[in-house]
């Protein structure tokens, strides 16, 4: 028996599990499975630190590993920080140590620095370079391209139409598009108003979710980099919205919900 707790953040779903232990894919796969499992887009561990005060693995849905999640850290530091008199949490993840901070209700999460090198995000073949309103090629059409790393790839592909547009007919076909070596995260966002940006997203490994942190702060830089948006912005999610502030020292803040869904015992 193992004890777990579901918890989402504007509709990204996770279980969370904290004995540490690590399972094989077909587990993660199995946990998330909305009709034979609990259904979660993703499986967060908590586990010892040695350089913060707690660590954070997450597999996606598919049970491939990702470097980081946004709402999954946001989940992440609610469940760590309950009933504790603490607001501030430093968390070891796949992406660097990151900060979490409670505000009321809401969590707002220090991101880092954006990665903006082709390289390092990765997108092949342009180097060191930004990719910035670049052209790539999906299914015979041409569109313009934006990358951004926040310790995990995103492709930010601005769309006259969020809503309407067929991600579940595209979306994989970014994710394994031979320009992204690790695969993509992809999303689709529209100017809607005065930095206020609808985002729709494929997330690697899980396909379309309600919400993703870090694709939300991607789409903030590129919104920017792109003259669309300023330093800040709200980004509105199918499930629910974030607030994104790229700030003056180069990091990424992150602002938004997260709540425990229901807690139970998983049978292996």
């Amino acid at each position: 028996m193992k004890n777990f707790e579901k918890w989402q953040g504007c509709g990204n779903d996770f279980v969370i599990i904290g004995d540490g232990k690590i399972d094989d894919a077909q587990t993660v796969t199995k946990i998330c499975d909305r009709n034979f499992g609990i259904g979660a887009d993703g499986v967060i561990y908590v586990l010892p630190s040695d350089v913060a005060e707690t660590r954070m693995r997450i597999f996606n849905a598919d049970g491939t590993e990702a470097e980081m999640c946004g709402n999954g850290l946001r989940c992440f530091a609610k469940y760590f920080l309950a009933g504790k008199n603490q607001t501030e949490l430093k968390v070891e993840t796949g992406a660097g140590i990151l900060i979490a901070r409670l505000e009321k209700n809401l969590v707002t999460v220090d991101m880092g620095e954006p990665i903006l090198q082709a390289e390092k995000i990765p997108v092949a073949g342009y180097g060191k370079n930004s990719v910035i309103n670049e052209d790539i090629e999906v299914d015979g059409k041409i569109y313009k391209m934006t990358c951004v790393s926040m310790g995990n790839p995103h492709c930010i592909i601005f769309v006259d139409d969020a809503e309407n547009f067929d991600l579940a007919g595209i979306g994989r076909k970014f994710e394994t598009h031979e320009k992204f070596p690790r695969k993509t995260n992809t999303e689709f966002v529209q100017v809607v108003g005065e930095n206020k940006l609808r985002m729709r997203v494929w997330e690697r490994g899980s396909g379309i979710t309600l919400a993703c942190g870090t694709g939300a702060c991607a789409t903030a830089v590129a919104a920017n980099l792109n003259g669309l948006a300023g330093k800040s912005s709200e980004v509105i999610l199918d499930g629910g919205t974030l607030k994104i502030l790229w700030g003056k020292d180069n990091h990424i803040y992150m602002t938004g919900p997260a709540e425990k869904v229901f807690s139970g015992q998983l049978e292996f």
